[in-house]
């Protein structure tokens, strides 16, 4: 197979609505393999919403939360079965008593592959995962999943193509949030939203706190590592901030294949040209690594900081103090 047709999505989910959201999810997986794409890619925590988790108490969270081979999970792989095509969700697991935010890439033959969040930060009682998520597909190619944040760390992002991964799936919640970073994104007034004044709206989301701040780093992420990448994103209102959607699919170039500027629910479909990935830049440039270098990458320098804490922190970080060691291979 030299081509591969998949769909990336946006929609407003109903928070702590799963069945409502699986309908939507239905639905719209259903317009996307009519349109021909084999695999489908929703956002992150989709099945439940997201921003406003963060309120809930531990118990709720526990309430709403489902283990990865549970009933929400299992009805999403009846629709991969039944559409036989690749179908990927955000939810809530709970695993031996512990909360992820996680994500389901499932699989016409009943496959499912779970990764969780490697630097969740939505609640106190959500862990962050420890794990890697590259597989084999039945289309020929290795798929890995990174969520929203995880893909900010540029080594998440290369470790999973040193995995093998050629099609990196990349479900978000993003835009419009609240950075620290002064030239970083800002909220998005509600009103905009509310106001249903459509020019105002998508000025609002394609500048530089929803589109705008993805064009300083997502077709990086595709070209420095040879991969596609698969954005999907939530739309709309999410509890207090609003989420600027711009779904796309970038080639391993970082140029863009499909996206869509429509600030409401939308299904965007491209073919990707698997033919451009083994002379890709990005490809050649993992070739030319030299590892022997980089062991201060898997070294602590002592300013490292929790995921909520380094997401929440209102303190700039400080630059290495003249007693540290200084990075390089004499050191590793």
């Amino acid at each position: 197979m030299t081509t591969f047709r998949a769909a990336v999505v946006q929609f407003e989910p109903t928070p702590d609505q799963p069945a409502a959201n699986l309908a939507t999810v239905d639905r719209l997986a259903r317009q996307a393999v009519g349109d021909g794409a084999r695999l489908i890619v929703f956002p992150e925590m989709c099945l439940l919403g997201y921003w406003h988790l963060r309120r809930h108490t531990a118990a709720r969270l526990h309430e709403l939360a489902q283990p990865a081979d549970g009933p929400l999970v299992d009805q999403v792989v009846a629709l991969a079965k039944e559409l036989e095509a690749g179908i990927g969700v955000g939810f809530l697991e709970e695993a031996d008593g512990t909360l992820f935010n996680a994500y389901a890439v499932c699989l016409p033959d009943g496959t499912v592959h779970v990764h969780r969040k490697l630097h969740a930060f939505e609640h106190e009682e959500i862990a962050s995962g420890s794990s890697y998520t590259v597989f084999e597909t039945p289309w020929g190619f290795r798929a890995g999943v990174l969520i929203c944040w995880d893909n900010n760390l540029v080594e998440n992002v290369r470790i999973t193509a040193l995995l093998g991964a050629t099609v990196l799936i990349a479900p978000h919640q993003t835009g419009g949030t609240n950075s620290r970073s002064p030239h970083g994104m800002k909220p998005i007034p509600l009103e905009v939203w509310t106001s249903g004044d459509r020019a105002a709206i998508e000025e609002a989301f394609n500048g530089p706190s929803g589109r705008g701040w993805l064009m300083r780093w997502l077709p990086a992420r595709a070209h420095d590592n040879g991969m596609f990448v698969l954005f999907s994103n939530g739309v709309g209102r999410d509890d207090d901030e609003l989420r600027t959607g711009n779904a796309m699919i970038l080639d391993p170039y970082g140029r863009i294949v499909a996206e869509t500027p429509v600030p409401a629910e939308a299904v965007v479909v491209a073919d990707l040209d698997l033919e451009l990935v083994p002379l890709a830049t990005g490809r050649r440039w993992l070739r030319g690594r030299r590892p022997e270098l980089y062991a201060s990458l898997t070294q602590r320098v002592g300013n490292e900081l929790n995921p909520r804490a380094a997401r929440f922190s209102p303190d700039p970080v400080p630059s290495l103090s003249p007693h540290q060691p200084e990075i390089g291979p004499e050191n590793g």
